[in-house]
């Protein structure tokens, strides 16, 4: 393999590692589950997605794992672009499937539909596979980003994420979009 190359791609899982390890306790110091909710201003204005966007045919679990993330979101005092950008994160994080171990095919120890990482301090294996603990902390990690409602999508979830492909995100904006357009009052 080429030095270089080899070179690079350590660069960027050693940052992507200590990303992880740093930015997932931020998420999860206090218990996510008893958080107080806080004001946010609603966003009025729909931003245009950003490039190219993917959709996905949704089976009835995936369907349940929306309104999950959307249930929690209102829980949480949050407006609708919370469930958009947290909906768009679990579509490019787990297609939106609430992941156990993979085995092999697993990244570290990354579980449920946010790929979460309990070495990194989200959450036991048990609370990141439940729905609505692992969208509560990740809204949690959405609120400590300055701004995060008048971002881009793609930004405000690679804040929280630390992901090595952070522009992934944004392909899942519009199909986030309406479903939370479709869900979110029924």
């Amino acid at each position: 393999m080429n030095t270089i190359f080899r070179k690079s791609m350590l660069s960027v899982a050693g940052l992507a590692f200590a990303g992880g390890v740093f930015a997932g306790p931020i998420a999860a110091h206090a218990n996510p589950v008893d958080a107080k909710p806080t004001a946010a201003a609603v966003q009025t204005t729909a931003a245009k997605p950003q490039g190219a966007q993917s959709h996905i045919d949704l089976n009835g679990e995936q369907t349940a794992n929306v309104k999950a993330i959307i249930a929690a979101t209102k829980k949480a005092g949050l407006p609708e672009r919370a469930a958009v950008i947290s909906i768009a994160t679990s579509l490019q994080e787990s297609k939106l499937e609430n992941l156990g171990h993979l085995g092999d095919a697993n990244d570290h120890d990354s579980l449920g539909l946010f790929q979460q990482r309990p070495t990194s301090g989200w959450g036991t294996p048990e609370q990141i596979t439940n729905p609505e603990y692992s969208t509560t902390a990740f809204l949690k990690g959405l609120r400590q980003v300055d701004g995060w409602q008048d971002m881009p999508l793609t930004d405000a979830a690679q804040t929280v994420q630390v992901s090595a492909y952070p522009d992934a995100y944004a392909q899942w904006e519009q199909q986030a979009t309406d479903l939370v357009a479709q869900h979110w009052n029924s």
